[in-house]
């Protein structure tokens, strides 16, 4: 059965019964026989009396009223993933039952079955359906749910009365909650759409409106027929909004809607809007393809936005910004955020990935673009070097045995929610921008082009994309890649000097420490002594090596850059800029001068973090020492870098944190090393902004004394109890400015305990008084910061409490060391709870990854797998075994620093040097 182009979806969602009516009328073309019609439905109750397949002249009357088209295949050649379901069913049902073909008329089913489990509704005639065209319709009703998937309702208030809005998020697989249809990205179609809502409120839908009727309290709002599109990218928002609008320098209308007062928050993001979809409809030499682009800030959202197509949905903390409250990191995110969203307007909505395999498609491009719109729109930001944190996401994923290929399979549409994951976003972006460096900007700006020309408004799958690439480039494109999308992990990459050759070694880095098989095309680039003296070339085999004759001596005149110069000092940088998607692992000697150069400062902001984050990754793999990387850590004293100094503040609490639970003796020692490594850069930025400052200096400042506070920081402390008193006095002090409001927090919460509450009364004051999302996120995620693991339970309780929406529950799970047993005792505790509340989505993740991740013991993982044998499913199993190979891997972490001599020596050397 196949569809033609004539769309008709009409809805009545009721905000006071949250509940919603609706009726579909779907063209389809019969083209073999066949007595059954298989589509997708799910948690809908289908009026079974109203289903009929119309054909002739009977379905003309039909399509006066509009109907939907899906470009499908079905009686003998079920889209695959339906077939999975029920394909013996049809086998057995199908053979040799060809009837003859009538004319016209009404058909009505015999039988009607859904497949609940599955999402699939089965609808069974008596006679064979004929051949050509007709218009099946079905009347459906269906619940407003609280799970944030679907058609769902969010809550706001509105002069002090709780509201409710009515919201759709369909990606991936439930726009079949909302409406009978076939729910894969290559079932694309055009829609027509009607609402019916109450007169007062605002209805929004992927297209313009061109009609609108209003009688009484319901008006029904028409809206211009769609580009043929995916069904996980239809859209709706019912409720009482406001907006600011602005318009492309081509004329397409950009809003951006939010709650009724918070319009002016909404300034930013627009004008964000309007400068990428300009820069995106340049640089893919094809203009955006609808006449408008609304962007919403819903309440209550599971994901941070969703690219529906011409209506951006987002998490409020994502869209809005607040001149007054908004932390530089807040302004930083909605940027990003919204290069994300709109560079899926190409890379997903005009074309669509196939199938969920390909997802990184949709994912990996939009990271990657986000950025290169960012950095062209506020190039002072330095995005790039800021990707880098998007990279090892990636990196540490990946080294886990538990991965995945990007390209990962899919049986069923329970697994897809769980490879929204830092390898279809972050590795997926990281290998996109290795592969661009390989080729060159110019020549895969121009392929991106031809792919998009060749596959807009239709379906792709990754080899389309390397195709695409290859033809202009000419290079080898698809093999190249297909080592680095088709299996799981990447390769540490060994270097060593011998004999005056560089010899290279290249084997599966995996942080277990085990030995993997993989083998990858990798692109090798290096420079020595200086960054005009580069080579780069692709390691196809295990080994290689490298004349060193093949560098110029340039780098006897610029490698040292003084007085300090010597041969002794000619570093060797490999993956250059961290454009590569690998680890380097350098000999003792290479690794020393690598040290000198840190600290002469002849390496870019790119290359410090890179070699740091190599080392980190190497002594949690036990194939270098703990005190090794304390030794190249010290080497980071005057750093001033934003990503590098936050990096290395990152590793420092993930050390911290080994250090406690392998020598806690030490734990002191460690703390003081710390705080002297850190105390350099937060003298020199100190607590008060300075008129003029820059963005990136502006967001280290809070990053820098948070850790001094984490390490009990004694001045930080006492100086971020002043201000919290002061601010508690008076919300708008200059004395506590947005981008220090977390790290005071933080602070507050160190000296909090069962005897002392006051602080953390005083922030569940301030959480209840501010309406801005962000502020609350920086009291929630500060809150179980606290050492005292009875503090502790209190928050995880709040989190469930009525007072936290259940989006934001998951950003209070950053629990202190102190806490964690406590935490694991309050995940079993609540576990039906949790797994009701959170179960449908993937926020269920983020409590096993949080909260089971930071133990360190083979006991503990032996614990946490029995307790989860009777209690897993599809969607949480692979995240779940990520997290228990995460406890195996610090376990053994562990082990290796108990075994290190000399560490409190080393310790107190390197402290005592500064």
């Amino acid at each position: 059965m196949q569809n033609r182009h004539h769309p008709w979806l009409a809805l009545k969602p009721d905000l006071r019964s949250c509940k919603f009516t609706g009726s579909v009328a779907i063209d389809l073309d019969v083209v073999a026989d066949t007595r059954f019609i298989v589509l997708n439905a799910a948690k809908l109750s289908v009026n079974t009396s109203s289903i009929s397949f119309t054909t002739g002249k009977f379905s003309k009357r039909l399509q006066r009223r509009g109907n939907i088209l899906w470009s499908i295949l079905l009686a003998g050649n079920i889209m695959w993933s339906i077939t999975t379901a029920i394909s013996n069913f049809f086998r057995w049902f199908l053979r040799g039952r060809r009837e003859e073909i009538r004319s016209s008329g009404v058909f009505k089913p015999s039988k009607v079955e859904v497949f609940e489990e599955d999402g699939i509704l089965v609808l069974e005639f008596l006679k064979t359906l004929p051949i050509g065209e007709g218009v099946l319709a079905i009347e459906f009703e269906g619940v407003l749910n609280d799970e944030m998937k679907g058609f769902y309702r969010s809550t706001y208030e509105h002069n002090g009365e709780k509201k409710n809005m009515a919201v759709s998020q369909f990606e991936p697989a439930d726009a079949r909650q909302c409406f009978p249809c076939w729910d894969e990205p290559a079932c694309k179609a055009t829609f027509k759409i009607t609402l019916d809502v109450p007169s007062d409120l605002v209805a929004l839908s992927n297209m313009p409106v061109i009609d609108e009727k209003v009688n009484g309290k319901i008006k029904t709002v028409s809206y211009q027929e769609t580009p043929i599109m995916s069904t996980y990218l239809v859209a709706f928002v019912v409720g009482l909004l406001d907006y600011v609008e602005d318009h492309t320098s081509d004329g397409v209308k950009v809003r951006v809607y939010c709650q009724v007062g918070k319009a002016d928050q909404g300034k930013f993001a627009l004008h964000v809007a309007v400068k990428t979809l300009e820069l995106y409809k340049e640089y893919f030499d094809v203009p955006y393809s609808l006449p408008k682009l609304d962007m919403v800030a819903i309440p209550d959202f599971a994901f941070g936005a969703m690219e529906n197509y011409g209506l951006v949905t987002y998490r409020e903390t994502a869209l809005l910004y607040d001149d007054q409250h908004s932390a530089a990191a807040n302004k930083q995110r909605v940027a990003t955020v919204v290069a994300h969203e709109l560079a899926h307007q190409w890379f997903g909505n005009l074309v669509t990935m196939e199938w969920w395999t390909h997802l990184w498609l949709n994912e990996g491009f939009a990271t990657w673009v986000s950025y290169l719109a960012t950095d062209s729109l506020f190039p002072e930001w330095k995005v790039w070097t800021q990707f880098l944190d998007e990279s090892i996401e990636g990196l540490r994923l990946d080294a886990l045995e538990g991965s995945h290929p990007i390209e990962v399979e899919v049986k069923h549409a329970s697994e897809i929610e769980e490879i929204f994951d830092a390898i279809s976003y972050k590795k997926g972006a990281s290998v996109i921008r290795m592969l661009q460096s390989y080729i060159g900007a110019e020549c895969f700006q121009w392929s991106l082009a031809l792919y998009i020309e060749r596959h807009a408004s239709s379906n792709a799958k990754t080899e389309h994309l390397w195709a695409a690439l290859e033809e202009g480039s000419g290079e080898p494109v698809n093999r190249l890649m297909n080592s680095w999308t088709k299996q799981k992990g990447y390769p540490v990459v060994s270097v060593k000097v011998k004999d005056q050759k560089l010899e290279f070694e290249q084997s599966q880095f995996l942080l277990s420490g085990s030995h993997g098989d993989g083998q990858w095309i990798v692109p090798i680039t290096l420079c020595r002594g200086s960054y005009d003296n580069r080579k780069s070339f692709l390691l196809e085999t295990e080994s290689g090596t490298l004349d060193m004759n093949v560098f110029s001596l340039a780098e006897a005149a610029t490698g040292g850059k003084g007085d300090g110069y010597s041969p002794s000092h000619s570093w060797i940088k490999v993956n250059v800029d961290q454009t590569g998607f690998y680890r380097v692992k350098y000999d003792e000697d290479l690794a020393a001068r690598l040290r000198y150069a840190i600290e002469n400062k002849y390496l870019s902001a790119t290359d410090r973090y890179g070699i740091l984050d190599d080392s980190f990754a190497l002594c949690m793999a036990r194939q270098q020492s703990f005190i090794s990387l304390l030794t190249l850590m010290s080497s980071y004293g005057e750093e001033l870098d934003y990503t590098v100094l936050s990096n290395l503040i990152t590793v420092s609490y993930r050390l911290e944190s080994i250090v406690a639970d392998a020598v806690p003796e030490l734990l002191d020692s460690i703390k003081q090393f710390f705080i002297t490594l850190f105390k350099n850069s937060a003298e020199k930025l100190g607590w008060q902004p300075r008129a003029g400052e820059s963005h990136l200096d502006a967001m280290l400042r809070g990053e820098v004394l948070n850790a001094l506070a984490v390490y009990g920081h004694g001045q930080t402390l006492n100086e971020a109890s002043w201000r919290f008193n002061i601010f508690l006095n008076d919300r708008n002090t200059p004395l506590l400015p947005p981008d220090l409001r977390k790290v005071t927090y933080v602070a507050v919460m160190q000296r909090t305990s069962a005897v002392n509450r006051s602080g953390y009364e005083s922030l569940l004051r301030i959480y209840r008084e501010s309406d801005l999302s962000q502020e609350k996120t920086r009291i929630l995620s500060s809150l179980a910061s606290c050492p005292d693991p009875s503090i502790v339970l209190e928050v995880l309780n709040y989190l469930l409490s009525a007072e936290v929406r259940s989006q934001d529950a998951v950003l209070g799970l950053a629990v202190s060391k102190q806490g964690r047993e406590t935490a694991w005792t309050w995940l079993k505790d609540n576990w039906e709870y949790i797994s009701k509340t959170w179960g449908s989505g993937y926020l269920i993740t983020r409590f096993i990854n949080a909260i089971v991740s930071p133990f360190a013991s083979i006991e503990k993982a032996e614990e946490i797998e029995e307790f989860f044998a009777s209690r897993t499913k599809p969607s949480m199993a692979r995240t779940l075994k990520q997290s228990i190979e995460r406890v195996h891997i610090n376990a053994n972490w562990v082990q290796s620093v108990q075994n290190e001599e000399h560490l409190d020596e080393t310790l107190d050397q390197l402290t005592y040097n500064y």
